[in-house]
């Protein structure tokens, strides 16, 4: 929108043009036609959730998706909640398995709720099976870099036998090109996959996934340049 009016007040000779191009953007976004293909991209190579293997020594690491504003506070966002649900589950297996298993909530608060999202979710997990000793919090990252970076620092240079991540597609390419800057090559475990359909009038649904899927993109076109740049 600041690069519509910005075109709308400095070419008045196309204003026209320009507000034709834009409502056409608008609806694209609102009626799928974009988010569709760009969640695609985003979430290309993850679309299915693969059943992870457990080592004798295992930590699933659940990477945070931010909070929401309730009447009873604050809450986990709705794929965050989807994210809790795979960690929990997970962790059930790994236990089953035999297998000595840990869970870190990696997660600050870059959304200023005034809590963090590792301390947010732990009562979600807690209640789902994971035992209190098997938990640890990183509430201090405020990206997926930091996820990664905080996350390494805990594990330090010997890490467990296994490690997976718990994510969601769209999130997933990011994430783990974070933990690969860091000497790890984690398990992938897809928690929940965006799906959008293409339609004729414009849903929110659809312009929430087209900005979604953009941010993704632009965060792995820059997290591309920084390491380029040696920044990462």
């Amino acid at each position: 929108m600041l690069l519509f009016f910005t075109l709308f007040a400095l070419w008045r000779r196309r204003r026209l043009q320009i507000a034709i191009v834009t409502a056409m953007l608008v609806w694209a976004c609102g009626a799928g036609w974009l988010a569709t293909p760009l969640l695609d991209i985003a979430q290309r190579g993850y679309g299915d959730t693969v059943a992870p293997v457990f080592g004798p020594e295992t930590t699933i690491v659940l990477l945070g998706g931010g909070t929401d504003r309730s009447a009873s506070g604050l809450v986990p966002k709705r794929d965050s909640m989807q994210r809790i649900a795979a960690t929990a589950a997970l962790y059930r297996r790994c236990r089953d398995s035999g297998a000595v298993c840990k869970v870190i909530l990696s997660g600050g608060d870059p959304q200023h709720h005034g809590q963090a999202e590792a301390d947010n979710y732990a009562p979600y997990v807690l209640a789902q099976g994971v035992a209190p000793r098997d938990l640890r919090r990183e509430s201090e990252s405020l990206n997926t870099y930091q996820n990664a970076r905080n996350v390494a620092a805990i594990l330090g240079p010997v890490h467990d036998n296994r490690l997976i991540v718990v994510t969601s597609a769209y999130h997933m390419r990011r994430a783990m090109r974070a933990f690969e800057a860091f000497g790890y090559a984690p398990q992938p475990y897809v928690s929940d996959v965006r799906r959008n359909n293409a339609t004729i009038f414009p849903r929110f649904r659809s312009i929430e996934n087209t900005e979604l899927a953009a941010h993704e993109l632009v965060g792995l076109a820059r997290f591309d340049v920084y390491r380029w740049l040696h920044l990462y």
